[in-house]
């Protein structure tokens, strides 16, 4: 592993770190993560994707979900409308619809198209209702976590060269003055 990629790993476990220490994955949610392997690695978006990148970060979000029983979706780029890939049994058991599309690099992203292949019985949908999510390069993952999102601040601003933001959901507030929440 090269130098750009150790510090890319040191990023990641950082943010990691700081998403376990407020409690971010829990079990049996669904935490969307979108990212441009581009912008992390410091280019434009869509301009120089990189799988190495994708296989990194598939990796380290892969292993905290299976220490925490999350389920992870990766949504792809606009070229395939944000469609989300995820395991077959949670879009199953979600009630998404399959849409018929794979992802590859140059429509859907190299981190969808890398998730795509290393699930172990992909699905692709077109719209979720995520609990959490994490986005990396400004992929725009808003319209697929649940109302109300709520932006969560972390210490871990960028992993590479890439923004990272990353929000929750929570119950909407209703009831006016007199509710009691």
């Amino acid at each position: 592993m090269n130098e750009e990629f150790a510090r890319l790993r040191n990023d990641l476990d950082a943010l990691v770190s700081q998403l376990e220490a407020v409690d971010f994955f829990r079990a049996g949610e669904d935490v969307l993560i979108g990212c441009s392997t581009s912008e992390v690695m410091g280019h434009r978006i869509g301009e120089n994707s990189s799988e190495e990148v994708a296989a990194l970060i598939f990796d380290v979000f892969s292993e905290k979900a299976g220490q925490h029983n999350v389920n992870l979706m990766f949504q792809g780029c606009e070229h395939i409308n944000r469609a989300i890939t995820m395991e077959r049994h949670v879009a199953e058991n979600r009630l998404y619809p399959a849409v018929s599309v794979v992802p590859h690099r140059s429509a859907g992203g190299s981190l969808s198209e890398y998730a795509y292949h290393h699930f172990d019985s992909p699905a692709v949908t077109e719209h979720v209702a995520a609990d959490r999510g994490i986005d990396i390069g400004q992929t725009l993952i808003g319209m697929h976590i649940k109302p109300v999102a709520v932006p969560l601040r972390v210490e871990q601003k960028t992993i590479g060269q890439a923004n990272v933001t990353i929000a929750y959901s929570r119950p909407k507030l209703i009831g006016g003055p007199r509710a009691h929440y």
